[in-house]
């Protein structure tokens, strides 16, 4: 498992879904698209729409675009 990036901030976040670990599959504030306490992504930075991120429970480290309206391309960072 990777470190957590020492960029990353607890101020810093975004709740969108991991792709990897899947850590709001079964809570009910996550289905009902509210901001959840507990399953959040650290937001480490952004390049206009693309986002890029890192999950605090799996480590994992991904980008992608928010844009509404296109088809959600992800980007595996490591």
């Amino acid at each position: 498992m990777l470190p957590i990036d020492p960029c990353a901030d607890f101020s810093r976040r975004a709740w969108l879904p991991c792709p990897v670990c899947a850590h709001e599959s079964h809570c009910g504030d996550c289905a009902s698209s509210r901001n959840c306490d507990r399953h959040w992504l650290y937001l480490l930075s952004n390049d206009g729409t693309v986002v890029h991120l890192q999950c605090p429970d799996c480590a994992h480290l991904w980008g992608v675009d928010t844009r509404r309206g296109q088809r959600a391309r992800r980007w595996k960072v490591a």
